[in-house]
């Protein structure tokens, strides 16, 4: 039994804290590999032992992922680049085919864009172009975009005179003319539009709301919040000026790479009309800075399944309150994280430098790991944005919402930021409701994110689990993606889904829609699905004061889900800041749809602890500790004796 002395081990020292934060970059890495392996699809009993070597899960290395890029395999002899671009001779029309190839491959491979680089081949090896060269090499790529329903954009350039997007080459690194270019289909329908979302986090007055007013409308601030007004969605924001709610809002970048606005000042553009003109659409959550909505902020970050995560921080103000602790959920999800730091045009030249070196010292942490790069100009820009895959790399902007200052870059970066995350098509539906409405002649409305799988028009779905774990049987009307009809959407896109004879009230944030229709025979019914109130986890304790038992309680998130879960049993006597630990949930209100591989959040307060679901079920007669187990027992029986001694 502990005594009160090991149970409060007062403050923790600077040592415990430093270790606390090094296990976090640790096991939110061990999450990320953890989640691969989330329900895997059912295979027979005869390829298990064959597959099971093979199927053996890899582990990733963010660091190495740029040797992949670098094609360093010398499988088959490779013809240079610049033989391809420039070649005039007989084998001129071969050569074009063969670029085709490659630039067609390397759009697969980005969802529909990707940057080409000329004046370098694959391996960095400069091709010393002259002038004449380049601009045989930009005619024929410009030859084949009609080919591949492409058009381009020149990113930027080095040595090449004339050219309105020089930036110059002091280092004189590179000799000969070399350049960037971007390349993006046109989309044939919506489907093929290059979707990206991205949660917008910070603490209260850092100016977020504004800032994606000032992106998405095109106009700029007036210093009193002129621009956030169109982003709220309630009267009482407007008063107070403070986001309360999960914010939606989208910004469109065509073929050209041209943000896609109204050509009337100060008119913003309809859902449609912006979905419509664009070939790649940024898909922005914007999240409450105040501490009282911190529980709708983590809802909100964990049910919009964001691909990058962008911190804004007031100059004036620098990383206090509710900074630290978003930033520390959005490294807890293992999320690219982006920073900008706003309202530079107010604040005095050294407040700023301090932020600067607050920001630069949190993110080179042991906690962060992260390695943060200042952009001031267009070649820092692009050259981050084409390898911000990586997550150790964390860019840094500094602008002004009043005066544009910088902005122009984070434009830039945001068009050319690769898409990020993988979906499988191939498995089974399931698709997380993260907020429903009732739409007058259309019913009831559910939107979310589709996890796995494809879903048509038409097709006949389970909604739930209720209260009671049970699943309705319903029909999908019709399907909308950013307010336009489609007829079916795929994993990894978000979706909102019209339901045939749902009430609002019957449907809640944290349900699943899954197909109804069984795999193996489509024309049997698929059996109800499994709902569970108890499951095991292995979980990292972040911070709490004081240590954690059984009958502990705390709010619990797993993607759309929230609800409050008690611990029932853990592998030791307890746990406090920094363990890691098997323990055993139960949900206090009602079963919900789990799998094994979900990434799990739980706070309470500041107390924070992240885990990840390693059974779902949990079962009294296999304690996770059986000492700890019969040591309790011991206890209650001494207890009730005394208790009949006494009576």
């Amino acid at each position: 039994m502990a005594t009160r002395a090991e149970r409060y081990k007062g403050p923790q020292t600077a040592q415990e804290r430093r270790a606390g934060e090094s296990a976090l970059s640790d096991f939110a890495d061990y999450v990320q590999q953890q989640q691969a392996l989330r329900k895997p699809p059912p295979i027979s009993s005869t390829s298990t032992a064959k597959g099971s070597a093979k199927d053996a899960p890899k582990h990733e290395h963010a660091e190495l992922d740029i040797l992949d890029t670098l094609d360093l395999a010398d499988d088959k002899p490779r013809v240079r680049l610049k033989y391809l671009l420039l070649d005039d001779s007989e084998t001129k029309d071969e050569s074009t085919k063969q670029l085709q190839e490659i630039i067609e491959s390397r759009l697969d491979e980005g969802r529909g864009e990707c940057l080409f680089d000329v004046g370098l081949e694959d391996n960095g090896d400069g091709q010393l172009l002259t002038e004449q060269e380049w601009d045989a090499a930009l005619a024929r790529i410009q030859g084949l975009l009609d080919k591949l329903k492409a058009d381009w954009k020149v990113l930027m350039t080095k040595n090449v005179p004339n050219s309105p997007v020089d930036v110059g080459n002091e280092t004189k690194k590179e000799r000969g003319c070399v350049g960037k270019v971007m390349i993006r289909r046109r989309p044939v329908e919506i489907d093929d539009v290059i979707e990206t979302r991205i949660a917008v986090v910070g603490n209260v007055d850092a100016g977020k709301s504004t800032m994606l007013g000032v992106l998405v409308k095109g106009g700029l601030d007036d210093g009193r919040g002129k621009a956030r007004v169109n982003l709220f969605r309630h009267k009482h924001e407007v008063e107070s000026g403070r986001t309360s709610s999960v914010g939606m809002e989208i910004m469109g970048f065509d073929t050209k790479g041209e943000v896609v606005v109204s050509g009337v000042p100060g008119r913003k553009l309809s859902w449609e009309e912006i979905g419509k003109r664009s070939a790649k659409v940024i898909s922005f959550t914007d999240l409450a800075g105040h501490e009282r909505y911190l529980r709708t902020t983590v809802f909100g970050l964990l049910s919009s399944e964001p691909n990058y995560c962008l911190l804004m921080v007031a100059a004036n103000n620098g990383l206090i309150g509710m900074s630290k602790e978003h930033l520390g959920i959005a490294l807890a999800l293992n999320v690219p994280v982006m920073v900008v730091v706003t309202k530079i045009d107010i604040c005095p030249p050294h407040i700023l430098q301090q932020t600067v070196t607050q920001l630069t010292k949190i993110l080179k942490s042991p906690g962060a790991r992260k390695i943060p790069i200042f952009i001031k100009n267009r070649e820092d820009c692009i050259n981050t944005a084409t390898q911000f895959v990586s997550q150790r790399i964390c860019p840094i902007f500094q602008v002004s919402n009043v005066t544009g200052e910088s902005l122009n870059l984070v434009r830039e970066f945001l068009n050319i930021l690769p898409h990020h995350g993988k979906y499988d098509v191939d498995a089974p539906f399931e698709f997380h409701v993260n907020d429903t409405f009732s739409v007058p002649f259309v019913g009831t409305v559910v939107s979310g994110v589709v996890k796995s799988g494809v879903v048509h028009a038409g097709d006949t779905v389970l909604v739930g689990p209720d209260s009671l774990g049970q699943f309705t049987t319903t029909t999908v009307r019709s399907i909308e993606r950013k307010r336009i009809p489609v007829p079916a959407c795929s994993a990894g896109q978000s979706a909102s889904f019209a339901l045939r004879r749902v009430r609002r009230k019957d449907v809640r944030k944290g349900m699943v829609v899954l197909l109804a229709k069984s795999d193996t025979n489509p024309n049997a019914p698929a059996p109800q699905p499994k709902v569970y109130r108890e499951f095991i986890a292995e979980v990292l304790i972040l911070s709490h004061a004081t240590t954690i038992r059984t009958k502990y309680q705390a709010m619990l998130h797993v993607g759309p889900v929230s609800q409050t879960c008690a611990i029932i049993d853990i592998d030791r006597a307890y746990i406090r800041t920094g363990d890691r630990a098997t323990v055993a949930f139960r949900f206090v209100q009602r079963p919900e749809y789990l799998a094994v591989g979900d990434r799990i959040l739980f706070r309470e307060g500041r107390t924070k602890g992240l885990g990840i679901v390693k059974q779902v079920g949990y079962d009294p007669a296999k304690p996770l500790n059986p000492d700890v187990a019969k040591e309790r027992e011991k206890l209650e029986a001494t207890g009730k004796t005394a208790v009949k001694a006494g009576a």
